[in-house]
């Protein structure tokens, strides 16, 4: 019985002193850099890896391209005037208010009316528009 204990304890430890010995290879820290221009990367130290990538000397005081496009997908996103996204979030409030000609809400019945003349007259001036 004691044989095969010591048998497996040498499998064991030889396995054990490989995964120390490549810990130890491995860096202790990576820099990812971005140069411009002729910029030089600077050099890596012992324990250290340093990684470079190369711009264009107009690139350097510009916001990153990522953001830009971010940026550019907001404001297609909100390309309506000011005025149309306020009366599109009046409209969609509107249900719960009082005078809403809904069942929903205080008074609902009583806006039917009055929504009835915002449609004509929506109607009307894009009748108008088109003429």
């Amino acid at each position: 019985m004691a044989l095969i204990a010591m048998g497996s304890l040498l499998i064991i430890a030889p396995a054990k002193s490989e995964e120390k010995a490549a810990s130890a290879d491995e860096p202790e820290r990576w820099s990812v850099l971005l140069t411009y221009g002729e910029d030089a990367c600077p050099e890596s130290t012992e324990g250290e890896i340093v990684v470079c990538a190369h711009q264009p000397e107009s690139e350097r005081y510009r916001i990153p391209k990522a953001v830009r496009e971010q940026e550019r997908e907001e404001e297609a996103q909100y390309a309506t005037s000011w005025t149309a996204q306020f009366q599109n979030h009046e409209d969609e409030a509107r249900l719960g208010r009082p005078n809403s000609c809904s069942a929903v809400g205080t008074n609902g019945f009583t806006g039917c009316q009055a929504a009835f003349l915002r449609d004509w007259f929506a109607q009307r001036n894009t009748d108008s528009a088109e003429k």
